[in-house]
């Protein structure tokens, strides 16, 4: 696959955040980064993000279809903490969502669907007798949780690299806040996946940097302030739960630890929609429920949820909507779904 970043010069490990499917084979020989947590007093007495005075793009129109938070809302969105870390919690979250950037304007009812996929098909050149998607059609609206099931091969991968346009469709049209993506130019993909948060079932952390720098170098790589990074890194992995861990390197965390910092890094940048790939798929049963309660919280404050998994009692528990595909063919939509039919 062509890098849709090596015509504008990154350097391999830029490319490898600013495009997170590349992060396996990127190089992590950068230095040490030197910026420092500061106290959450600090963080809450910062002035209000000025990422609302970038430039804005098509793309984040996706923005206008956030919901607004209520207190309830914002409460439910915490992670599992004590008695005792409830309070810190609380405020860290609401200095955080003080900053989100407001949407141009308020959604519409019919607004146009997130993700929208029209007749899609992708066929491999290794593999062009069978298509790892066949005429697929479905939409997404904001703020929906979407579990992808079916069996190894049939297309899951697929469908999410085609959202974050990794791969381009065979034919067919994908849609995502209203751009068509198999026309989109190359010099719009980096714009589109700022507002796409990625998961992944193997964390794809930086092994040379800590919690707080692998979170902190995705805003790096898009010319955040020192400032911004300071305030909004420590907010964000204290609502992951990971503030008594932000100085640890990826070996010194467990597995779930390490996903929650890849969780931390995917929505740091607080994207309109998420897509994880087998975000459970290396973690025991109880790490796994701990991880898809974060997802959860995070759909409860309008991020649009894409997972791809085979955990068929987490499907079955959560009953979210289910979209099923078999060898490239949706099968089954269903809302508040299970993972088979016989579940």
């Amino acid at each position: 696959m062509t890098n849709n970043f090596s015509s504008q010069g990154f350097s391999p490990e830029t490319e490898a955040v600013m495009d997170p499917f590349a992060l396996q084979s990127a190089q992590y020989n950068a230095p040490q980064a030197t910026i420092k947590a500061v106290p959450l007093s600090s963080a809450v007495s910062a002035a209000a993000d000025p990422m609302s005075r970038q430039p804005q793009h098509n793309t984040q129109a996706m923005m206008s279809d956030y919901k607004t938070f209520s207190d309830s809302q914002a409460t439910s969105a915490l992670t599992d903490v004590t008695n005792a870390d409830a309070t810190a919690q609380t405020a860290a979250f609401a200095a955080y969502k003080s900053r989100e950037p407001k949407p141009s304007r308020k959604p519409m009812p019919g607004s146009k669907p997130v993700v929208l996929f029209e007749n899609v098909s992708k066929v491999y050149t290794a593999q062009p007798d069978r298509p790892a998607l066949s005429n697929v059609s479905l939409s997404i609206a904001a703020g929906d949780f979407v579990f992808l099931v079916g069996h190894s091969g049939s297309g899951k991968s697929t469908f999410i690299r085609l959202i974050n346009r990794e791969f381009v469709a065979t034919s067919g049209k994908i849609y995502v806040a209203g751009e068509e993506l198999r026309s989109m130019r190359r010099w719009r993909v980096p714009y589109l996946r700022r507002n796409i948060g990625c998961v992944f079932q193997d964390f794809k952390l930086l092994p040379n940097k800590s919690a707080f720098e692998n979170v902190a170098f995705a805003l790096e790589v898009i010319g955040k302030s020192k400032h911004i990074i300071r305030t909004q890194v420590p907010e964000v992995l204290r609502l992951v739960g990971l503030e008594d861990k932000m100085d640890k390197l990826p070996d010194q965390l467990s597995g779930g630890e390490q996903q929650r910092v890849s969780i931390a890094r995917a929505i740091v940048n607080r994207p309109p929609m998420l897509i994880c790939d087998e975000p459970t798929g290396n973690l025991d049963p109880q790490t796994s429920l701990g991880i898809m309660r974060l997802l959860d919280r995070i759909n409860r404050t309008g991020t649009t949820i894409v997972v791809a998994t085979h955990d068929r009692e987490m499907v079955d528990s959560m009953r979210k909507r289910v979209v099923a595909l078999e060898n490239g063919y949706l099968v089954r939509d269903m809302e508040k779904g299970v993972y088979g039919i016989d579940a």
